[in-house]
């Protein structure tokens, strides 16, 4: 009689287990839905999930205590509350930049032979802090925690461009170095160069920190679209020349989206 018992009891458990289990995911669920469509009544959730109005009633209630949901009180419609942005908010910050952008610059430079760089914004400089080669790289200098100019890399014209006219104009004011005669120096060309990574979606210096040695960027994006980071291609002219830098360009813009969506930024 005790064992039939003892049974009895753990097979209660187990089901009590499973209903949570799927309570969890049938909640889970409900963020899903309303986050696809922005907004759903009980009727539309409840016929999405396959479970009686009841049942969908009951899980919009807790989302709902614990501020996962919200409900338009003329409509009655429910959408993401603000306990999910908080959610959001605490994860994204835990994004490493470079833990996460590894195997896109990886796959990056696999994908077109060159040298991939992820740089950073630090003070008036970018700094690349992550760096991958491709097959046909293997001489390539190593880029790897140096410091670079903004004014004369693609990585730094793609974060300078996205920054504050304030901190824009700092770096502008400044006698800025010309490293060769192809440098832009210029306040006036800058903001024109600024303007046009802004337009196009990505960056290019062309013999302007080396000569022989071209580059393109685009900007990398945390979760709320402020740009964090940029993701580059570099290479010798002779082989990134015109028409091939703007396919890699489109390459390079396809990665930084990749690493961005990576890093919370949805398009």
């Amino acid at each position: 009689m005790s064992e039939k018992t003892e049974d009895t009891g753990s097979g209660r458990q187990s089901n009590r287990a499973a209903a949570s289990v799927q309570s969890v995911d049938r909640a889970v669920s409900v963020l899903e839905i309303l986050a696809r469509h922005g907004d759903a009544g009980v009727t539309e959730i409840a016929e999405e999930l396959g479970v009686h109005k009841s049942t969908a009633f009951r899980l919009l209630g807790v989302l709902e205590a614990r501020g996962l949901v919200s409900q338009e009180q003329d409509r009655g419609k429910y959408y993401l509350g603000p306990g999910v942005l908080r959610l959001a908010g605490a994860a994204a910050s835990r994004l490493d930049i470079s833990q996460e952008g590894a195997p896109v610059c990886r796959e990056l430079a696999e994908e077109v032979g060159e040298t991939a760089n992820i740089a950073v914004l630090d003070d008036d400089a970018a700094v690349n802090i992550m760096q991958a080669r491709g097959a046909s790289s293997v001489t390539a200098q190593n880029w790897l925690g140096r410091r670079t100019p903004l004014h004369a890399t693609s990585s730094g014209k793609a974060l300078l461009a996205h920054q504050p006219k304030s901190v824009q104009e700092s770096v502008l004011s400044r006698k800025l170095p010309r490293l060769t005669e192809h440098t832009v120096v210029s306040p006036a060309e800058l903001r024109s160069d600024l303007r046009a990574v802004v337009k196009t979606g990505f960056a290019v210096a062309r013999d302007e920190l080396e000569i022989g040695l071209h580059a393109v960027a685009a900007p990398v994006r945390a979760h709320d679209g402020k740009v964090i980071g940029a993701i580059s291609v570099s290479g010798p002219s002779y082989r990134l020349e015109e028409e091939r830098l703007q396919e890699v360009a489109k390459r390079t813009m396809a990665a930084a989206q990749d690493l961005s969506r990576r890093m919370g930024y949805a398009y």
